[in-house]
């Protein structure tokens, strides 16, 4: 995986993990603090990766962390805060609850976007868009941070206006044939399912 010029990275760690009861980003399945397991998958693409959260919270981290600019309503507001503190064209945003991203999909995405005229790469899944993995331009700040002013707090109503290449799950299933890949976790039942997972995936590679 070699890193790529002209992208930044970002992880979304602003939420108040309030189904989970306590900060998901900081509960280690598989042994690993999932803010953690995160920025490491994520700086071999361009570097540390920056927080987007609370900076008393994360700094000890050792990452740069920056506070959400608009907190309280939400992702959205945290893709607009990364989108205008990044100084490079493309931005690699994903959410600080996705226990099952890989490195070589992460490689994949970026590499796919640099290639891309659209303002924004994002995949989908059964479920529909999966825009906190996603590749944003730093361009679209603009219409993302009007939607905000306009009222809208939902990110797939944020990006609808924008030229999107989505990756459809034909060419995302080769790096996770599970279809786990954008599964998040925001649940007590969630971490346990990810964290038995995850135990079972590095008992496998000892």
């Amino acid at each position: 995986m070699a890193p790529r010029d002209h992208i930044a990275t970002y992880i979304l760690a602003g939420g108040k993990s309030s189904r989970m009861g306590r900060d998901k980003a900081m509960l280690a399945p598989g042994g690993i603090p999932l803010l953690m397991r995160t920025a490491a998958l994520l700086a071999p693409l361009a570097g540390p990766p920056t927080i987007i959260g609370p900076p008393t919270r994360y700094s000890a981290l050792g990452y740069n962390v920056i506070p959400d600019d608009t907190p309280g309503i939400g992702p959205l507001g945290g893709i607009a805060t990364a989108l205008r503190h990044s100084n490079q064209p493309w931005n690699l945003i994903v959410g600080c609850d996705l226990p099952f991203l890989t490195s070589e999909w992460l490689d994949y995405l970026t590499a796919r976007a640099v290639e891309s005229k659209a303002d924004a790469m994002i995949p989908e899944s059964d479920a529909g868009p999966e825009p906190l993995c996603a590749m944003y331009r730093k361009t679209c700040v603009t219409a993302i941070l009007a939607a905000i002013t306009g009222g809208t707090r939902k990110v797939s109503d944020a990006v609808a206006a924008l030229k999107i290449d989505s990756v459809p799950p034909r060419d995302w299933k080769p790096f996770d044939e599970s279809g786990r890949l954008f599964k998040n976790m925001n649940t007590p039942e969630d971490f346990e399912e990810a964290d038995a997972i995850l135990e079972d995936e590095l008992g496998g590679e000892a």
